[in-house]
């Protein structure tokens, strides 16, 4: 019987069981598609990240630091993203959570390291107080005309007044945003609007397949803090994810989607600071920061479970279950 270490790790907070939680699976080389989905399912996090890489950590297969490991080993880490349904090609929280969690372990040193994904090359710097900066593609912003998707229907999908929209809408358009992963991105005029929201999952996911994306992030410039820029909120059932509490790539993106709307009076904020999940009871915050075609997201994580899953011999013909976690 195989034993492979598995992570819990909530992204984007400082608090253990607030933020996002995300499932971290080091040593993962060699893993088949399927065994890595049925992990996921198994952790039940939103995403669940696999370090696929050949320098994903020193020590033994399953990422635990043997003394003669070198920490500071910065060769090209490979990571996979799953949720609990399908596989997807970005996950910035899951992404926070696992460099959070291994710095955190002594795995590897505060700098520079590159990140491969499916959607390419990421660079990912961590700070010598644990904050994890992970770099996105350039911004793409495509706006969204009314004939397109009305205030009427979008009010509808998210279940709030189409009136929270329209008002917002003269200013801030409804517009496909990317550093990645695409979002249809919505403002909304006040924060009680969006705390109203009741999204009609089927409809919101009718909306994400229309216009290719991950899913709906609407967001305020109402805050409940002070020092936030916004306020979000991320649906994405088209990914088996009802709501996301803290959404990195949906935070790069609409940071890139802001300076295309010249959403501020002068010069573009120096770093920008999402507040979101607060209404799941997990309350986190994301930091974006953009120069010239550079968007990066930035926060700090904390593990909150470590567990073994005992595993059967993986035959890669999508027959192995997990017997216990």
């Amino acid at each position: 019987m195989e034993t492979r270490r598995a992570l819990l790790v909530d992204a984007f907070t400082d608090e253990p069981l607030e933020g996002n939680v995300a499932g971290v699976v080091p040593g993962a080389a060699g893993m088949s598609d399927d065994r890595m989905a049925r992990i996921a399912a198994e952790l039940g996090a939103s995403e669940t990240a696999f370090l696929v890489g050949s320098g994903d950590r020193g020590g033994d297969e399953n990422g635990r630091k043997d003394d003669d490991s070198d920490a500071t080993d910065t060769a090209n880490e490979r990571v996979r993203y799953f949720t609990p349904t399908t596989e997807v090609d970005l996950c910035g929280h899951a992404t926070i959570a696992s460099y959070g969690a291994l710095y955190a372990d002594g795995a590897i040193d505060a700098g520079e390291r590159t990140l491969r994904t499916n959607v390419g090359d990421l660079e990912i710097r961590i700070d010598d107080d644990g904050t994890v900066w992970m770099g996105q593609d350039s911004p793409t912003v495509d706006v969204v005309g009314a004939e397109a998707l009305g205030a009427d229907r979008l009010g509808d999908a998210l279940g709030v007044d189409p009136a929270a929209l329209a008002d917002i809408g003269a200013d801030l358009p409804v517009a496909v945003a990317s550093t990645g992963l695409p979002w249809l991105v919505v403002p909304v005029n006040f924060l009680q609007r969006l705390g109203e929201a009741d999204p009609d999952s089927a409809a919101i996911e009718r909306i994400s397949e229309e216009f290719d994306v991950a899913g709906v992030y609407a967001f305020t410039f109402d805050t409940l803090e002070a020092e936030s820029t916004v306020h979000g909120r991320a649906f994405a059932p088209a990914l088996g994810v009802e709501e996301d509490p803290v959404t990195g790539t949906a935070s790069g993106a609409v940071a890139g989607y802001l300076r295309a709307a010249e959403a501020f009076d002068g010069e573009f904020p120096e770093e920008l600071r999402f507040e979101q999940g607060h209404f799941l009871d997990r309350p986190g915050h994301v930091r974006a920061r953009v120069d010239g075609d550079e968007v990066r997201v930035g926060g700090t994580a904390v593990t909150a479970a470590e567990v073994d899953l005992r595993l059967p011999a993986d035959d890669g013909d999508g027959s192995d279950e997990i017997l216990e976690a």
